[in-house]
């Protein structure tokens, strides 16, 4: 396996996370902030953009005129939005922070949202990364997630997106469904499998708090039928030649995605947008602190926020010190790779000597592999990552707090 470099310490690099909260309809599953507004809607485009923008404006003395290595547009449902949408967003976002070379550009897209020709629209505004939320190419299954969109379509998308240019394609696929068996989900991935994609989000579907499905939990699969759905593909992911390096997310040599690697390096990343949040290293009077800070939350709220003195800040914290080995964790250690044991120092200000009675306990128990040089998950580890987390962390947050696999 490769190991990517990790950005050095100090002034970690900088993305750009961008927020379209808009959806045809929410899907009974999802807890991201994301609005139904039906088929026929017209979305405001002309007010949406200059809120970005000017929200954009508001964050950039936190920027300083750093680089931007990537740039995420994430929703809802950023399809919606038309090619001039972006083609006039990106060109702002240019005019007012530097772009790397190689800048990694994303944008999300549903199968379901797409106008024949959109995507080559979309490449030639400056797009060079598409996510397509496939999720499956069963309709049985897409109707028991209330997908708007069939079999039929996520395939003429991603034929679509490979005509428009794009090199660089990720499908999203779940697994866990209802009524799904190990062959249905097998079959999902070896249609994926088919279009040689060069990375692949796979993840099971959980059911989370404050979504239709965790009022009214539908049927899943069985315990054991979820573990044999999981080793069985990600077998069948790595003899495809797509390498795992997240807890979810494969990829060919090369092709991880830069945007989510950052986050998982701990780097620094703005937010603009309904609901969007960033977090930024500002220098303090003990050198840099960490600060999150989030924006308003519903969308006419959010463009409201354009004529408010207050700005589009929700809110903002800065992260406590005790905090700190936690949040550095919950994101190195969903690296396959993990992360070597000098950067914890860098990034929590505690020093390694005060975890390694922790690090002794974590591997007699099998979730840290034995590199007395890294922090890495072993496959056990990665499969049990709350657990892990509490371990190696002094803090000891509430349940709602950790992040769930």
């Amino acid at each position: 396996m490769s190991v990517s470099t990790p950005p050095s310490p100090g002034v970690p690099p900088l993305s750009l996370y961008i927020h379209v909260p808009w959806c045809v309809r929410k899907c009974p599953y999802c807890d991201f902030n994301s609005h139904g507004v039906g088929r026929s809607a017209e979305l405001p485009e002309a007010s949406y953009l200059a809120a970005l923008i000017a929200d954009l404006e508001a964050d950039l003395p936190l920027a300083a005129g750093r680089e931007l290595v990537s740039i995420f547009i994430g929703g809802g449902t950023p399809s919606l939005m038309s090619a001039g949408f972006y083609e006039r967003l990106l060109q702002a976002v240019a005019d007012r922070l530097p772009l790397a070379a190689d800048v990694e550009i994303t944008l999300e897209a549903n199968p379901g949202t797409l106008e024949r020709g959109r995507f080559a629209a979309y490449r030639a505004a400056g797009i060079n990364r598409l996510s397509l939320g496939v999720q499956s190419f069963q309709d049985v299954q897409l109707a028991a997630l209330g997908r708007i969109h069939g079999g039929d379509d996520a395939v003429a998308a991603i034929q679509e997106a490979r005509q428009a240019g794009f090199d660089n394609l990720n499908i999203d696929l779940m697994h866990g469904l209802p009524e799904q068996t190990p062959a249905l989900a097998l079959a999902d991935l070896d249609q994926a499998l088919s279009f040689s994609p060069e990375h692949l989000s796979w993840y099971q579907l959980t059911l989370e708090p404050n979504t239709e499905f965790y009022t009214f939990p539908p049927e899943l699969p069985l315990e054991e039928v979820l573990w044999d759905i999981q080793d069985m593909g990600h077998e069948r992911l790595e003899s495809a030649g797509l390498e795992r390096y997240e807890i979810s997310a494969y990829s060919r040599a090369g092709r991880g995605s830069r945007h989510n690697r950052n986050y998982w390096h701990f780097g620094d990343y703005l937010g603009i947008g309904a609901g969007a949040h960033g977090k930024l290293s500002v220098a303090g009077s003990d050198g840099l602190q960490i600060q999150r800070r989030w924006k308003s939350r519903l969308p006419d709220a959010y463009l409201r926020r354009v004529n408010d003195p207050r700005g589009f800040v929700a809110g903002q914290c800065d992260i406590d010190e005790r905090e700190l080995p936690l949040e550095f964790a919950m994101n190195a250690l969903r690296l396959v790779e993990g992360v070597p044991l000098s950067t914890w120092n860098a990034h929590t200000g505690r020093g390694s000597q005060a975890l390694l009675s922790r690090l002794v306990t974590a591997r007699e128990k099998g979730l840290l592999v034995e590199d007395a040089d890294r922090l890495q998950a072993s496959p056990q580890g990665l499969l049990f990552l709350n657990e892990l987390l509490v371990l190696i962390s002094e803090y000891r947050p509430g349940k709602e707090e950790l992040v769930y696999s």
